[in-house]
């Protein structure tokens, strides 16, 4: 039996800072009249779109870590609002592609420069976005989000 641990552990500490994270951008969305997970498929659905891509609603869900029914949920109210457009692919009518629309567009760019601002406050005791300190955090935080969660596995 492992140890009791003295102080926090990883996986609080991982979870107050995603807690951190989420209320920090809502709030700061709220004016703009967006959620966090809104501004996720957004700005996401933007960085796809400017790679030239038009993403399905479900290569949106593996690239943001949003389960697939919810981002369709999102995209239905995204487009109700407008800010978003869907619609069947051609050559597999399951598929739902998703692109932004100028309303999106308008919209996106200055949650964009207002989460970018949030991250620099909290990126700046490692150094700031480019300190070597950030570098490794961003590294180790993509290691445990690479690391498997089957609870089937057996440890080795």
């Amino acid at each position: 039996m492992a140890k009791a641990p003295e102080g926090p552990t990883p996986g609080y500490l991982v979870w107050r800072l995603a807690n951190k994270w989420r209320v920090a951008v809502d709030r700061a969305l709220a004016p703009l009249g967006l959620t966090h997970a809104q501004y996720v498929m957004l700005s996401s659905l933007f960085g796809m779109e400017r790679a030239g891509l038009r993403p399905s609603q479900r290569e949106l869900a593996d690239r943001t870590g949003l389960e697939p029914l919810y981002v369709s949920k999102l995209a239905r109210s995204l487009e109700a609002d407008g800010l978003i457009a869907r619609a069947r692919d051609l050559a597999d009518t399951r598929t739902v592609r998703l692109t932004l629309t100028e309303k999106g567009q308008e919209a996106v760019r200055p949650a964009l420069d207002l989460v970018q601002e949030l991250l620099d406050q909290l990126l700046a005791p490692l150094g700031g976005q480019d300190d070597a300190r950030t570098a490794a955090f961003v590294r180790d935080l993509t290691a445990l989000l690479d690391a498997p969660l089957d609870r089937s596995r057996k440890d080795s």
